[in-house]
């Protein structure tokens, strides 16, 4: 993909004007960049087109690429277990990731998980954009660095946002770790623990 076709990837698959629903029917056919050549199929947000909680992950894995849904692999799992443990309202959470199609590398029968790159971050990034824009969140909680790095640009880092609030003119922004981190973490029980405290910091920012 050339560098000329980067800030106009998505955006000229993105429906002017158009609700939640008729956008994620958009992004089927995205070819805003290669990514979707070897994927399954799009993997757009899913949840209340009213939430005030969005979280943004990195990608979807190969489970998502699968069944088409966001976090309903193991890091979904996890996710899913600490919200609730956390005392989260999961009904009230937006779940997408900034890049929609799976990245991979195949290793025999196993699809192996590869981070995208900054100019497939961009390139998806209208989808996001406009899934911000419909369900004007109170809240964007960034799952791990692509994440952060696709809000609020190529230096941020979830290491400033952790614990933190920053506001911009639509949204507040805050972060924690990308829940696999937590499953590839030496000591999970402690990474595990610090994820709850982050998500219990993030819903009492939310108000919930």
């Amino acid at each position: 993909m050339g560098t000329t076709a980067e800030p106009v990837g998505a955006a000229e698959f993105v429906p002017a004007g158009a609700d939640l629903d008729t956008v994620r029917a958009a992004a089927a056919g995205c070819r805003g960049c290669d990514l979707y050549r070897n994927a399954t199929q799009t993997v757009f947000g899913e949840g209340p087109a009213d939430a005030p909680v969005v979280m943004v992950g990195e990608q979807p894995g190969d489970q998502e690429d699968t069944q088409g849904q966001p976090f309903v692999g193991p890091a979904g799992r996890l996710l899913d277990r600490a919200l609730g443990e956390a005392g989260f309202d999961r009904e009230a959470v937006y779940l997408t990731n900034a890049v929609k199609h799976f990245k991979f590398a195949e290793r025999g029968k196993r699809r192996i998980h590869k981070q995208p790159s900054r100019t497939e971050v961009v390139a998806c990034s209208a989808w996001l954009a406009t899934e911000l824009e419909l369900v004007a969140p109170e809240l964007v909680v960034c799952l791990g660095a692509v994440a952060a790095k696709a809000i609020l640009g190529p230096s941020a880092t979830v290491g400033e946002l952790r614990g933190q609030v920053v506001q911009r003119p639509d949204y507040r922004i805050t972060g924690t770790v990308h829940p696999s981190s937590v499953l590839r973490a030496p000591d999970r029980t402690t990474a595990y623990a610090d994820f709850l405290d982050d998500l219990a910091y993030i819903r009492h920012t939310a108000g919930q």
